[in-house]
């Protein structure tokens, strides 16, 4: 009997296929086009310790091969999401990641606290909480925080370290293909507690107005994500794979169920899916029920038979 399921740091996903930070809403803006029981588990928007507005001007722009984005973590805030968006996330029987990002050290800290201490207490009340963090040190979008954090090692091993020591809750850092070296960064992960790492991010990049002459977006710069990053990411996610123990999500382009075994082939665990939502509303759905039919017609049972072949 053919099984997708897998296991990332104790939390049971039923196939390898979770929605990305940023790009599924809480889920519920999904449920109307298919149910989200259907994934492995869903990454929510990406959340700061207070409310935040996000970018002005321009956000998205669409590029010949992907998309550019400086939405700016627009959230409502920990406090928010707790009290408005988590029951709606717990109900559906799919993991439910919390992706955290802060525009300084100390936000980080209290963000994951305030997530680890709710996931606790609604355990104590027999009610599912937060079943994994994701920490976000890679947003390119944001003036403070975000990226700061993800391009240089020994910036981002505080941040690691710290958010560590706070949480209980199965940890995975987000990394930024920005990085000065990506390896490194998921080794110090790895050496800081860490329990997984998923990767890649979006690239910085930019799009020029040649008629006003200027950039596109208010922030000059905006991250770039889609099919044109998808064998750079292939390749980091090959790498970070064979460089630590732990976990690899891998994300960046995946478009197709093709796409998905490259990525497993390459050592992920599992993966993430983000600028393909926006392309398609039946994106999960599709990839889900496509993995399925791939693995009868190769005669795959499971994905460990082929996973890191590479």
């Amino acid at each position: 009997m053919i099984s997708m399921a897998c296991n990332i740091a104790g939390v049971a996903f039923k196939n390898p296929i979770i929605m990305a930070s940023g790009t599924f809403g809480f889920g519920r803006e999904y449920a109307e086009f298919y149910s989200p029981e259907l994934l492995g588990g869903i990454v929510g928007k990406g959340l700061t310790l207070h409310p935040k507005a996000g970018n002005m001007g321009s956000r998205i722009h669409e590029t010949a091969s992907g998309m550019l984005n400086s939405v700016g973590l627009e959230n409502p805030g920990v406090a928010a999401f707790l009290k408005d968006e988590l029951d709606d996330m717990t109900r559906w029987n799919t993991a439910v990641i919390a992706n955290v990002g802060g525009s300084n050290l100390e936000e980080y800290v209290q963000a994951a606290a305030m997530i680890t201490e709710n996931a606790q207490k609604r355990r104590t009340m027999n009610r599912r909480g937060v079943d994994m963090l994701e920490l976000n040190i890679s947003c390119p979008n944001v003036k403070q925080g975000g990226m700061q954090f993800g391009i240089q090692t020994e910036v981002a091993r505080d941040v690691v370290r710290q958010v560590r020591n706070v949480t209980a809750l199965p940890l995975v850092v987000k990394l930024s293909p920005n990085a000065e070296n990506i390896t490194q960064m998921a080794v110090m992960c790895e050496e800081e507690g860490a329990d997984g790492v998923s990767l890649i991010n979006t690239f910085s990049a930019m799009k020029i107005d040649i008629r006003r002459r200027r950039s596109v977006f208010a922030n000059t710069y905006a991250g770039l994500s889609g099919p044109a990053i998808k064998p750079i990411a292939l390749r980091m996610v090959h790498q970070v794979a064979q460089a630590v123990s732990i976990p690899v999500i891998g994300m960046g382009g995946i478009s197709s169920v093709e796409d998905i075994i490259e990525f497993i082939m390459a050592g992920a665990a599992a993966i993430q899916v983000g600028t393909y939502n926006f392309v398609h509303l039946h994106a999960g759905s599709e990839l889900v029920y496509g993995l399925e039919q791939w693995m009868q017609r190769e005669k795959v049972q499971s994905l460990d038979e082929i996973r890191g072949i590479l």
